[in-house]
């Protein structure tokens, strides 16, 4: 850098903050301005407004929290830029708003959303991806080496703001994978420590490395609320996986799931670990699928009364037809006693979501040559928790091809 040109950093907030400390300390001239009021720490200075912010900015740099913002600033400032200055979004935004913004402002804008959070900014250790007219971009380059590293998005700027979507895509699954994980450490009494430094060795373990000091509460609580600063809001992710949901067209369950959790918006991500449902909640849910398992289990349908609503119906396919067995008909099935097998079979709950006075689950029996993958609608009733209805696959076992004969639900005929 040969002289210190004045970038304006427009959002202090966690990022924005990073990002403008940090190019303070290699040595640009920088000078921000928040929505909020809020000051910049670090050596930048603080505009009153956002046209003095720009003002004389040779490089007018986005870290805001969504597309409208964006634009709502940018509207603010366009009669204050000069005519060289280059716009530089590092903002998460959906692909058609990014799209719209480089054709307002043309070969001066540079799409340039990045990969890490306030660590990483703080470090100069990003991974930047950058979509913009080449000239620009090697001008702009000086400035975004100093945030981490670059790497050109040889399409247009809604591919770069594409890609972003996916890799924090790639980032919800995998914290909400870790919330299973621990979630099942918790419930077989594992100590905390131990759990997080063996899912460190795994494929979790640069997540785990860098969340464990907001994952050592032991359980995590129910608040969800983080032991530091949040580094990357529950809010900011949920936001993201709902643009790339529109942009794509395809529903994601990870975006429903975050949005779900008891974390607060402006809880750190790894909050989003905190079990979705309350204990007590799960138990009372998962209090009618234990007595369907005793059903199976010893072959007497008074379990299988207790488990389900009178007005329950189970359903599949049965020698090739489709069939809708009423709870009375259901239970005529079972003789009273064990199956033959039953030492040898085996049945686990596999998944189990709670929405208010509903619930879903899937379970999994292992009944010989044939395995079950059962679908349950589970509503709270006067009762308690009761299956209201229930829909099965049967399929044959790896290890039990079917050969023949009439097909059994694992019922002691």
């Amino acid at each position: 850098m040969n002289s210190p040109h004045t970038i304006a950093v427009l959002g202090l907030g966690r990022m924005g903050d990073a990002i403008a400390t940090r190019l303070a300390a290699e040595g640009w001239d920088v000078v921000g301005w928040t929505r909020s009021g809020r000051l910049a720490s670090g050596a930048a200075r603080t505009a009153a407004d956002p046209q003095e912010a720009v003002a004389k900015a040779d490089f007018v740099l986005l870290a805001l929290f969504d597309g409208p913002a964006c634009r709502q600033v940018l509207e603010v400032v366009r009669g204050s830029l000069r005519t060289d200055t280059i716009v530089l979004n590092t903002s998460t935004i959906a692909p058609a708003e990014a799209a719209e913004l480089a054709r307002q402002f043309g070969p001066s804008y540079v799409h340039a959303p990045v990969l890490g959070s306030v660590p990483a900014a703080t470090t100069g250790t990003l991974r930047i991806l950058a979509a913009a007219d080449r000239d620009t971009l090697d001008r702009a380059r000086p400035v975004l080496e100093a945030l981490g590293t670059v790497q050109r998005v040889d399409a247009d700027v809604a591919t770069a703001a594409s890609l972003k979507l996916i890799a924090n895509s790639s980032l919800a699954g995998a914290v909400l994978v870790l919330r299973d994980a621990l979630r099942q450490s918790d419930a077989l009494g594992l100590p905390r420590a131990q759990a997080l430094d063996v899912l460190e060795l795994g494929h979790l373990g640069r997540l785990v490395a860098r969340k464990r000091p907001y994952l050592t509460v032991e359980p995590a609580t129910e608040t969800g609320k983080a032991p530091a600063t949040a580094e990357f809001t529950v809010g900011a992710l949920a936001k993201d996986m709902a643009l790339l949901a529109d942009a794509s067209g395809a529903p994601l369950r990870s975006a429903a799931e975050l949005a779900a959790t008891p974390a607060g918006p402006e809880s750190d991500i790894a909050a989003a670990t905190v079990p979705a449902v309350h204990d007590a909640v799960l138990d009372a849910v998962l209090e009618p699928l234990r007595a369907y398992v005793r059903g199976h289990a010893t072959g007497d349908a008074a379990h299988f009364r207790d488990a389900f609503l009178p007005t329950a119906h189970v359903e599949g396919i049965r020698d090739g037809a489709f069939v809708s067995w009423p709870l009375d008909a259901y239970c005529a099935l079972f003789a009273g006693r064990p199956a033959p097998d039953e030492p040898a079979r085996s049945r686990r709950i596999d998944t189990v979501d709670v929405h208010g006075t509903v619930a879903t689950a899937t379970m999994t029996l292992s009944h010989g040559a044939e395995t079950f993958t059962d679908v349950f609608l589970l509503v709270r009733a006067d009762r308690g928790w009761r299956i209201a209805n229930k829909a099965y696959h049967r399929h044959s076992s790896p290890s039990h091809p079917r050969v023949g004969g009439r097909e059994s639900e694992g019922f002691a005929e």
